[in-house]
């Protein structure tokens, strides 16, 4: 793992340097091993167990390579902190115990490790990193995913000087940076302007982007197209393998479209050329003919 964590986070730093020792040390002989049925998963931001048949039949020949992660729940139990997708692939290559690392970690501590080592996965996608990300940052400052949204929106517009700086927060917004610098993933300000508007694409972009079938930048560009049908068929296109910039072009086309005037209905072209406003009571015609007045005008206007 080449991501090094700041020194201005002692327990991401702890966190991320546990994750690096466990990475480095494959399961020793004689070392702890525990029974399945002592194991408790926890709730934990990793909601995809991709390749758990491969890593299953891995299992049934090599063992357990890495142990998992676990705090002690007491009365035999052991919480899983680390290592959930080892555990039931264990448990489908039908082996009864799994070597494990014992550490002392309270509650809160655990969730923030089980989401820190959730972001250093390999396989994740830009969708689940926002998430893990948000996450992260909620637990940490005990404020809901969506405050920590509003507080990250309003650092950057006091950053842009649309905000005054008092209306933010000074120790959140340090600790925010501090995280941001301790993960080594990318600035709050890029996430903020690349990431956040993830958060609000349509489901079927959304599902494209966790499957790994395009990229964020793809999924941001057709965001721009509402009409879905003409979506559905640019993300097809997008999943073929449309390089990005043939993307964009296809997408400015559709927009401009989109903006252009709509020609002038034929029934009400029939309507006018058949008006007899002689036959109108006289408070629609006057309003009719101070509406031809003005259409007039418009049409004899500069071009």
């Amino acid at each position: 793992m080449s991501r090094k964590p700041s020194p201005m986070d002692p327990f991401l730093a702890r966190a991320l340097s546990a994750l690096e020792e466990m990475e480095g040390k494959p399961v020793q002989a004689g070392g702890k091993t525990l029974p399945l049925e002592a194991l408790v998963p926890s709730p934990q931001p990793r909601k995809r167990f991709e390749g758990l048949e491969a890593l299953a039949h891995s299992i049934r020949e090599k063992g357990v390579l890495q142990p998992l992660l676990v705090r002690p729940l007491g009365d035999g139990r052991y919480a899983i902190v680390a290592g959930e997708r080892r555990y039931r692939a264990a448990r489908m290559a039908g082996l009864s115990e799994v070597p494990v690392r014992v550490v002392e970690l309270s509650e809160k501590e655990a969730r923030l490790f089980a989401l820190v080592e959730n972001l250093q996965r390999e396989d994740l996608n830009p969708y689940e990193e926002t998430v893990g990300v948000l996450a992260l940052l909620s637990e940490d400052l005990g404020r809901s995913v969506e405050e920590v949204v509003g507080l990250l929106r309003k650092m950057k517009n006091a950053k842009e000087g649309r905000v005054r700086d008092n209306v933010v927060p000074t120790a959140e917004a340090r600790r925010v940076e501090e995280l941001f610098k301790a993960l080594g993933r990318m600035s709050w300000e890029s996430f903020v302007q690349h990431r956040l508007p993830l958060l609000s694409l349509p489901e079927d972009l959304r599902a494209a982007l966790e499957e790994g079938a395009i990229p964020y930048t793809a999924a941001l560009e057709l965001k721009k197209v509402k009409d879905a049908s003409l979506r559905k068929a640019l993300l097809e296109e997008a999943r073929a393998g449309l390089s990005l910039r043939e993307l964009k072009a296809r997408v400015r086309g559709v927009l401009r479209k989109e903006k252009a005037p709509r020609p002038w209905p034929k029934e009400v072209a029939a309507k006018l050329v058949r008006l007899d406003l002689e036959a109108l009571p006289p408070e629609r015609r006057a309003r009719v003919e101070e509406l031809l007045a003005e259409l007039e005008r418009v049409l004899e206007g500069p071009r």
